[in-house]
């Protein structure tokens, strides 16, 4: 399979935006679409400063971060003939299953015949996913997940879909050490592999708090100094969102039919009361900075 050199991200999300930025430090032209052009411009700004911490931190040279955010331009809506020349096509929308069916539904009609589609969902079955876009196609899509935030964390997640070519595992491990990261590969089945270990124990550290056991700062604290973690469960539920541990919960408590994945109540009020976390300034912590 030919060198990957030209990426779209379908979405400018946190995720798209980290995945764009790091594909373009690689080297890689990126397009970055997304419906909304004001959450285009905020990637961009994102992006751009995310780059200049790394010019002040001394690990990128200014000019190596500019030209890194020249080759990322961006499409408002969902014109994806501009995604024509495209060697690999990630998909980042929301975590709906109709949307996602839409999109790749959509991005079939104008990728080229030899594109890989990948899918960067923390929680969607991959061969479910595979089975929008034409047969065809089937064999060069596949997972990759990556995590939050995209330009630090080392670990991509590549998931084969019943329908996933040995050549398209191979080219996204490859790809996966260009940007520097560290691949696993895995078959797809409910939360992969992480998010099946991690999520869980973030879903009991809400049961805690629900069942009044201990406050959230005292749980973090005890994970921190019992288990070496070097973040809190509830602080890293909120820098991952609680809308998205919500829904990889509610996938492997539907998939696996065991109680002992069923989503904790708090959790569920608190996504129904818009309290996601970091993303919204209010989750198991405050992030608001007080005005007075």
């Amino acid at each position: 399979m030919a060198s990957i050199q030209e990426a779209a991200v379908l979405g400018s999300g946190i995720m798209g935006g980290g995945i764009a930025q790091t594909m373009a430090v690689a080297g890689l032209r990126v397009v970055l679409f997304d419906v909304s052009e004001d959450l285009l411009n905020q990637s961009l700004k994102d992006v751009r400063s995310s780059l200049q911490r790394t010019v002040k931190k001394k690990t990128m040279s200014e000019a190596d971060a500019s030209a890194a955010l020249d080759r990322v331009s961006t499409v408002v809506g969902s014109d994806y003939s501009k995604l024509a020349n495209a060697d690999i096509i990630v998909e980042v929308v929301p975590e709906r299953m109709d949307l996602k069916e839409k999109v790749l539904h959509a991005v079939s009609a104008s990728a080229k015949a030899n594109a890989i589609i990948a899918s960067n969902t923390s929680s969607i079955s991959i061969t479910k996913l595979a089975a929008c876009v034409p047969e065809e196609r089937q064999a060069r899509f596949a997972g990759l997940h990556f995590f939050n935030p995209v330009p630090v964390m080392k670990l991509v997640e590549v998931i084969r879909a019943v329908q996933t070519s040995d050549a398209t595992v191979d080219a996204l491990m490859e790809l996966s050490k260009r940007l520097g990261k560290t691949p696993v590969p895995c078959i797809d089945s409910p939360g992969f592999v992480c998010n099946r270990i991690l999520v869980p124990m973030i879903n009991e550290a809400a049961y805690a708090v629900f069942e009044g056991v201990a406050k959230p700062a005292d749980i973090d604290q005890v994970m921190k100094l019992g288990a070496n973690h070097p973040m809190g469960p509830l602080t890293l539920a909120d820098m991952i969102g609680l809308d998205t541990i919500l829904s990889v919960m509610e996938v492997l408590h539907r998939e696996f039919g065991e109680d002992k994945y069923r989503p904790c109540p708090l959790i569920r009020k608190m996504v129904a009361a818009k309290r996601f976390g970091r993303k919204t300034g209010e989750g198991f912590f405050s992030y608001k900075t007080s005005k007075l």
